[in-house]
């Protein structure tokens, strides 16, 4: 049971994620170059891991989704500090900033988590 919650709050991050990545698609990053692409390919990885991790009861998606949640929280650190492919991102604290820190954050989190328990309640993930 334990495992299971830890593979939904991934899933939520995943989504959420993938959500507030959608949004500021949307409200103009797609027409930033190189910066637009990566935010959709952010959506479509975000969705298919979440599948992958609700789906495939294996420790490699909850490992891919942790990694999602680190990719994509260094490459925000980069944007605000040294700017990352020619933009450089002014706002730190925003609130989309800061959901898009937790949900990634808990992608990190809770992914390496549910690899670490793997075998508690007699079952694997």
């Amino acid at each position: 049971m334990f495992t299971w919650a830890l593979r939904l709050l991934v899933v939520a991050g995943l989504l959420g994620s993938a959500w507030i990545h959608f949004d500021l698609w949307q409200l103009g990053y797609r027409d930033i170059d190189m910066i637009g692409p990566l935010f959709m390919v952010n959506v479509v990885a975000g969705v298919v891991l979440a599948l992958a991790v609700l789906f495939w009861h294996h420790w490699l998606p909850l490992l891919a989704a942790a990694g999602f949640g680190a990719v994509t929280l260094v490459a925000f650190v980069l944007s605000v500090t040294v700017g990352l492919f020619g933009m450089k991102n002014e706002l730190f604290w925003g609130s989309s900033q800061v959901w898009a820190a937790i949900a990634e954050g808990a992608c990190l989190l809770f992914g390496l988590l549910a690899i670490a328990v793997r075998d508690r309640d007699g079952a694997r993930v």
